[in-house]
């Protein structure tokens, strides 16, 4: 019965709550920590493994690439079919449209064993270890890059012309009446498949 109170307590203050879209100041800042020390774990054990070395190295590298660049068709992906389709996600980028300087987003949780199970168990079955680290690397630096920016997007005054045109793209993706703009780091599939419309 205590406990249940101070998980009642906890939740109803908003302290923490890890597996809530909805993230306490501490969890959300938790996520861009968590992220940010996996990418630089994974990339100093790839950098200091005695197999990267020369040519290893180089195919690694080029792994790492294009799980970055993989990235920015699983944002676009994720958010025009996940985020606007038919599920609990769904239910939660909602809340992030009605609420947009809330701070809802994935919990990191729930993030990282998606990473886990959808990207580097899979690499490491049909590749190996280093290449699937490598990949996932390319991919959660991809993710880091996409929540910086998406962040930044609601809660940032810039004057970078890059950021500001992220920023007024996303704005068209909250405001406009046709459903579009999906992409957060880039405009590129968005322009590809049809889902940058006119302004």
């Amino acid at each position: 019965m205590r406990l249940r109170r101070c998980i009642a307590i906890n939740t109803e203050t908003h302290d923490m709550r890890l597996l809530s879209p909805e993230l306490s100041p501490s969890a959300y800042r938790l996520d861009f920590a968590f992220y940010s020390a996996v990418v630089l774990l994974l990339a100093g054990l790839l950098l200091s493994s005695p197999q990267a070395d020369g040519p290893r190295l180089a195919a690694l590298l080029m792994l790492g690439l294009a799980g970055l660049l993989g990235w920015t068709l699983i944002e676009y992906i994720g958010h025009r079919f996940i985020s606007h389709g038919a599920s609990t996600l769904a239910h939660w980028h909602g809340e992030h449209h009605a609420r947009p300087t809330a701070l809802i987003c994935l919990p990191t949780l729930v993030g990282a064993g998606l990473f886990a199970v959808l990207i580097f168990a899979p690499a490491w079955l049909l590749l190996s270890r280093g290449a699937a680290s490598a990949l996932c690397l390319g991919v959660m630096l991809g993710y880091l890059v996409y929540s910086i920016t998406h962040h930044a997007t609601h809660h940032w005054r810039t004057r970078l012309p890059w950021l500001l045109e992220r920023k007024r793209w996303h704005a068209l993706h909250h405001h406009s009446r046709q459903l579009g703009y999906f992409g957060v780091t880039s405009s590129f599939w968005d322009h590809l498949l049809g889902t940058a419309p006119p302004r």
